[in-house]
């Protein structure tokens, strides 16, 4: 395991943009008018496997999809913040309030929505497909694309170095 990888061991809070990240990007119109999204089966064995060893994991998305917060819900993810426009503002509400860790926390996101909650976030990280200016302040670019495991890749190399993958 590469070296910048051993910094993320201190991680113990996951917060991921859904959009781009938990999905590939891609919407689906249904005919009547559903904006559907495809969610990989893999990152969400990660993202429940992370919560029943101990890890925290939270949303915070500009996106409002029920069906998508269903399938969080399922996973056992329930601090799910859906139609946040400036996320920062969350992010420090959640802190402040104690559920977070500052120096603990693992973002990841993929577009400029996401840019100033990465740069007060210790541990930014995001997809290969990425825009730039996203990667370029990314602490871990994920060699797997949004929706399609990219989720998971943190998540596994966060809960492998604190022996707590299986």
């Amino acid at each position: 395991m590469d070296n910048i990888l051993a910094y993320f061991k201190p991680v113990k809070h996951f917060v991921f943009d859904i959009d781009g990240v938990l999905t590939d990007g891609s919407l689906i119109v249904d005919p009547v008018g559903n904006l559907l999204r495809t969610m990989n089966i893999k990152d969400g064995y990660a993202l429940q496997l992370a919560i029943k060893k101990g890890y925290s994991v939270s949303i915070i998305s500009g996106a409002n999809n029920e069906l998508v917060k269903n399938r969080l819900l399922g996973l056992g993810i329930s601090d799910i913040h859906l139609k946040i426009p400036d996320k920062l503002p969350k992010l420090h509400e959640m802190i402040e309030r104690g559920s977070l860790i500052a120096s603990q926390i693992l973002y990841m996101g993929d577009d400029m929505p996401d840019l100033e909650i990465m740069k007060n976030v210790t541990f930014p990280t995001c997809p290969a497909d990425a825009c730039d200016d996203i990667k370029a302040i990314s602490k871990y670019i994920s060699p797997y694309a949004g929706g399609k495991g990219a989720a998971r890749d943190v998540i596994e190399k966060v809960l492998k170095l604190n022996n707590d993958w299986e």
